[in-house]
């Protein structure tokens, strides 16, 4: 097989792994024998009267098709709030097995256009809401969480409106508020963020299924945290609108809202009635990649779940890791190239402040691979791109672009490198089928390609300008380097993968 078949079936099983139906099955059981219990990851949950389920988020009408087949008759009502479209997207797309059986006990409301907050998604939220209020100490209400959840649970505050409430979150972003700075304030002006959900439903028992789609899977950031405890307060929210110069230019709801909210975040002890429980992420699906990828034959190994930072110095980073494995399999790593390269990647790699990464450690195990096997790095987690052109792409794309062409330079500059004796492919796609407002997921590239492409006449550098990677990747075999999957119902962030054999 191709290095690229090679990557194509990482991707597969990395993304397989974590789709609503098999996540769902290995997460939760029922069992039914004398007082029936729900088993969540070895957790017991015994169901004592009624189960309830309600869900947000993109990857959640999978979850809840999965759902309602575990539990059976046990469920008595559920409400989901999912992306507009998405069922028939999902009908178009032949994926039968994440929609609801005709007469299901799940009531699907649709809203949320451009994943923006509407008056759809705020029906959907009200319904979750009254729902909720109304449980007992005996009933057990499961919640399914995805990435996208946020805009689906527009409920603020009375008397605020949800025109004013995006108003104010359309003034901070345009004022370059961070999306941390706008979730402090999206949540403090909500009634089920920020905990709220979790709060309305005591004293019912709450377990919540969370599919993580945010680097880290911290519970609070995750679709704005409705079932855990926040760790902002008012204050937070107002030193938020102060920096932004918002406070005087506040409607009048929020003020009252802002002046009557409690001055301190609600204790953990008040949601001794919760549990969070992560079912999905980026590390699980990495981790299966890792294993597919050692029954190819490849020494593998998981540099981060947490990549972040522009794309360009994501893709430094990269050239520069693939740089010293080729030094590695020439055994050239020790020399004084492969001290700079080092170097190079240390310097990198605390630019970019990648969360728990501990390059050091990841260095010591590349030291002890052999040049016998071929070598396997992947990665995942989120990088951004500063748009500058206007053409057509995607972060994936850009950074797979970006790679080939820093591999294909420093190739050029070193004439007879052992990068030349290497072959190499790298990969980036989104785990949800989409990247930017392309069909494509990701893109496949070499420095090989980018030879080619130079060859041909064509300048990479000023697809690269007009952030224009699609219509690169476009221009070769029928668009043989771009992967196209479809919508794959689930959502983890991105995906990559480096794989690199001694020619």
């Amino acid at each position: 097989m191709s290095l690229r078949e090679h990557t194509l079936s990482l991707f597969r099983s990395a993304v397989g792994t974590v789709r609503p139906a098999p996540m769902m099955k290995r997460a939760l059981k029922l069992q039914r024998d004398g007082c029936p219990q729900l088993l969540v990851k070895g957790q017991a949950f015994p169901v004592k009267r009624d189960l309830y389920l309600v869900g947000f988020g993109k990857a959640v009408l999978g979850m809840a098709a999965a759902a309602e087949e575990i539990l059976g008759d046990h469920l008595v009502r559920g409400i989901i709030n999912v992306p507009l479209g998405i069922q028939e997207s999902l009908k178009q797309a032949g994926m039968q097995e994440m929609l609801l059986k005709p007469h299901s006990k799940i009531q699907v409301i649709e809203g949320a256009k451009n994943n923006l907050p509407d008056a759809e998604a705020l029906k959907g939220a009200v319904a979750i809401q009254q729902l909720a209020e109304g449980l007992t100490a005996d009933d057990l209400l499961l919640v399914l969480i995805s990435g996208g959840g946020s805009a689906l649970l527009p409920a603020p505050i009375p008397p605020i409106l949800l025109e004013e409430k995006e108003k104010l979150t359309k003034m901070l972003a345009s004022r370059g508020a961070a999306i941390q700075e706008l979730n402090i304030v999206r949540k403090t002006l909500s009634v089920l963020k920020g905990g709220g959900l979790a709060q309305l439903a005591y004293p019912a028992r709450v377990v919540s299924l969370i599919l993580s789609d945010v680097i880290g899977d911290p519970l609070d950031i995750i679709a704005s945290g409705p079932t855990a405890a926040s760790s902002h307060s008012v204050q937070d929210c107002l030193q938020v609108l102060a920096k932004y110069n918002l406070l005087h230019d506040l409607p009048k709801s929020v003020e009252t809202v802002l002046s009557s909210s409690p001055t301190k975040p609600t204790a953990p002890e008040n949601y001794s009635h919760v549990s969070n429980i992560i079912i999905g992420s980026n590390t699980l699906a990495l981790d299966e990649a890792k294993r597919h990828a050692e029954g190819l034959g490849y020494a593998a190994l998981v540099l981060s779940a947490a990549i972040r930072g522009e794309v360009g110095r994501v893709a430094a980073l990269y050239c520069q890791l693939i740089r010293l494995v080729c030094l590695g399999l020439a055994g050239l790593a020790e020399g004084p190239l492969g001290e700079e390269v080092r170097g190079n990647l240390l310097q990198l790699a605390a630019e970019l402040e990648i969360p728990r990464l501990d390059l050091a450690k990841f260095l010591q195990a590349m030291q002890g691979l052999g040049p016998e096997r071929p070598v396997c790095i992947l990665a995942g987690g989120e990088t951004t791109v500063q748009l500058q052109g206007s053409g057509k792409g995607g972060r994936n794309q850009e950074l797979a672009l970006r790679v080939g062409l820093g591999l294909h330079r420093a190739q050029a500059t070193e004439g007879s490198s052992p990068q030349g004796k290497c072959e190499i492919i790298f990969f980036s796609g989104g785990t949800d089928g989409q990247d930017g407002p392309t069909e494509a997921a990701g893109a496949f590239c070499s420095p090989g390609l980018v030879a080619e492409a130079l060859q041909e006449g064509l300048d990479v550098e000023a697809f690269l300008r007009n952030n224009d990677s699609y219509t690169f990747f476009s221009q070769f075999q029928g668009g043989h380097h771009l992967l196209v999957t479809g919508l794959t119902g689930t959502n983890v962030m991105d995906i990559q993968a480096i794989l690199i054999r001694a020619m």
